[in-house]
């Protein structure tokens, strides 16, 4: 039993900086395509590329990337929208964040991010 968990330390050890890396880059995430999103996140992305108008007050808002879980790029330049979750009153753990592109605008960017987890993971939206 001590030797497996010997094992498990190391192994932790030696993903950690591969999990925690602040430069991850672009192709480096797993992709969702547009057909295997949940309804809900199909009228998100809709909204964003209207510009609006969004049902919660924090959509739009700054992502942070605290965690560096997307590629890194300047504060101010990705931003969330909530994807509602039937049968929850709050808004829930699954987002669309957008990165701003070359013209800082979320709308047409074409750089979308989708979680269902709350930023623990990312998928790629393939449009």
């Amino acid at each position: 039993m001590r030797r497996l968990q010997a094992l498990l330390l190391v192994v932790i050890a030696l993903l950690a900086p591969i999990a925690c890396s602040r430069d991850v880059p672009a192709g480096a995430f797993p992709e969702v395509r547009l057909h295997e999103l949940p309804p809900e996140a199909l009228r998100t992305l809709a909204l964003i590329k209207r510009g609006g108008p969004f049902p919660y007050g924090k959509d739009g808002s700054v992502f942070g990337n605290r965690e560096g879980r997307l590629p890194s790029r300047p504060r101010g330049y990705y931003t969330e929208y909530t994807v509602p979750t039937p049968q929850l009153r709050d808004r829930g753990p699954r987002r669309i964040v957008a990165g701003g592109g070359s013209e800082r605008n979320p709308a047409t960017s074409g750089e979308y991010f989708y979680t269902d987890d709350h930023y623990n993971t990312f998928r790629r939206i393939r449009e």
